[in-house]
């Protein structure tokens, strides 16, 4: 009798998540602050993406074709991030001396780069889909929005390694590339 692959899968993510990793996990702050450095680097994708959207659709008002920028915009963050994560690192991550790698300490393939790009989306889009059959202000989905965010952040103090739970799905992990990684030898010996 064979597993089926998600059995294997599974008991390969709760085996790799069970084990010591070699690797630092950075702190809660450093990894917040490269988070909203990231944000302010967005704007420039966003505003580029914006910009070849409006003119290549004609867009001549900027509710007019809603739907079809944000579309747009996820398939070029889709791009943005398993491209640079497939490569180890963001701009912001960079900044913040962070790494994005597999369980293994592998660089992420680029589907395993976009398969974190889609759960990360765990960040916002609880509280929007929450929110949306209200049609509450935009003030107050922002403030419900951030309010998420946080949440999500501090839920990442339950987690063995301190580190995301849609990394920890998605079978990757963000490790502190300012400390060497602590070797298996020297550990057994302290």
């Amino acid at each position: 009798m064979s597993d089926s692959p998600n059995t294997v899968a599974t008991a390969e993510l709760t085996a790799a998540s069970q084990e010591p990793s070699p690797f630092v996990t950075p702190s809660l702050g450093r990894r917040m602050a490269c988070w909203l450095y990231e944000g302010m680097l967005l704007f420039g994708v966003v505003f580029i993406s914006g910009y070849l959207f409006g003119t290549l659709s004609q867009t001549k008002h900027a509710l007019h074709n809603r739907h079809g920028l944000q579309a747009f915009l996820f398939l070029v963050f889709a791009i943005y991030f398993t491209w640079l994560w497939s490569k180890g690192q963001t701009l912001a991550m960079k900044t913040w001396h962070i790494r994005v790698l597999d369980t293994s300490g592998r660089p992420l393939t680029q589907a395993r780069a976009f398969w974190r790009y889609l759960l990360s989306w765990v960040w916002i889009l609880p509280p929007m889909l929450i929110t949306a059959p209200f049609q509450l202000p935009a003030t107050e989905v922002a403030v419900l929005v951030l309010g998420w965010v946080m949440v999500w952040a501090v839920l990442s103090r339950f987690q063995s390694r301190g580190q995301y739970w849609h990394d920890v799905w998605a079978g990757t992990q963000l490790v502190d590339v300012q400390k060497p990684p602590v070797s298996t030898a020297s550990a057994s010996n302290s």
